[in-house]
């Protein structure tokens, strides 16, 4: 007796098993060297300067945010068209906030915070969450996308349920991250 594996047996499930294991791979690749960038390497690149990608970062969270509630509310309306549309934007936002924050601690390294006190176990619990939270957004929102152009919607809604309030947390985190941050640090001169 052979042991056939699922996509042997039903050959529409090889499409999914290569596309999960695709996501799988670039969203480890990603992780690793997103964790390099962060925790390893820290920054200095030098010549460039890049500290007005923060701010730029803050308005991709929002830009993605604010059409992540507007796609929201287009899929309510039952307009998938509209939907369809603010998802790719919102998808594109997060890219572009994504290309750009690497691109700053590339360069730049962390900036820490600077208060004291209450206000820095607040930022940090803050940072925390954005970021464990931050890690299944890209994978989860690829996922989305697929069973999207597959057609296949009752899965697609079963991965958004969760997909969409961790992506519009994030999406805001990462602008409260920012506002904070910024408040922390001393005046330039």
């Amino acid at each position: 007796m052979s042991v056939l594996s699922a996509s042997d047996r039903d050959p529409s499930t090889a499409p999914d098993r290569a596309f999960f294991t695709f996501t799988a791979v670039v969203s480890t690749v990603a992780l690793a060297f997103i964790a390099w960038l962060l925790l390893i390497r820290r920054g200095g690149a030098g010549g460039v300067d890049l500290r007005f990608l923060p701010a730029v970062n803050a308005c991709l969270n929002g830009t993605a945010a604010a059409l992540l509630v507007a796609g929201w509310v287009a899929i309510r309306r039952k307009n998938m068209r509209a939907h369809r549309a603010f998802m790719v934007s919102a998808f594109a936002a997060s890219a572009l906030f994504l290309v750009s924050y690497l691109t700053y601690h590339f360069v730049h390294g962390d900036t820490r915070y600077a208060g004291h006190g209450p206000m820095k176990v607040a930022y940090l619990l803050l940072l925390a969450s954005h970021v464990l939270l931050s890690m299944p957004v890209v994978p989860m929102a690829l996922v989305a996308f697929y069973f999207a152009f597959r057609k296949q919607f009752d899965r697609h809604r079963r991965v958004t349920r969760w997909l969409a309030p961790i992506w519009l947390y994030v999406s805001i985190t990462g602008v409260l991250v920012f506002v904070m941050l910024r408040g922390s640090l001393p005046a330039a001169p």
